[in-house]
């Protein structure tokens, strides 16, 4: 495999893996946690705090510099589609820690038994945020690999 290839592939799996893990939890997951007391509410959000807190600055980050690096030295995919796809996932990510990152360590720190008043419409500000980034992380991804198909010209 050559270094391109090896770029290529890691620029659409890493991505690829973060964006779906992301866009899953907003989709998927969130709506159901909605439905859950106030206890067990915090708590889960709590839970995933700590486990998407671990690997998800790490995952978003690197993704990003790998959409750089592909979009920066590929000459198959239109420069549009190349800098959509890097100006989605810097979207992404800049709304990530403008918002979420902040609502996150709040809630990290909230007592389940007895959260900050406002709690829900706290939470419901940052869902609302993480569809907004989950939306531009899939966009950058589906570019990705739309870019690296060739499905775009």
């Amino acid at each position: 495999m050559s270094t391109a290839q090896l770029l290529t592939f890691t620029a659409v799996a890493v991505p690829g893996f973060t964006a779906c893990a992301e866009f899953g939890s907003y989709a998927f997951v969130h709506p159901v946690l909605r439905r859950l007391d106030v206890r067990a509410h915090v708590t889960v959000e709590q839970g995933l705090v700590r486990t998407f807190g671990r690997v998800m600055p790490a995952l978003t980050t690197v993704s990003l510099l790998l959409v750089i690096a592909w979009a920066t030295t590929t000459g198959s995919a239109p420069i549009p589609v190349r800098a959509g796809a890097v100006g989605a996932w810097a979207f992404g990510l800049a709304t990530t820690v403008a918002v979420n990152v902040g609502i996150n360590t709040r809630t990290a720190g909230w007592d389940p038994d007895a959260p900050v008043d406002r709690w829900r419409s706290v939470r419901r500000r940052w869902e609302a945020f993480q569809g907004i980034r989950s939306w531009a992380f899939l966009t950058s991804f589906l570019l990705l690999a739309a870019g690296v198909t060739g499905q775009v010209r």
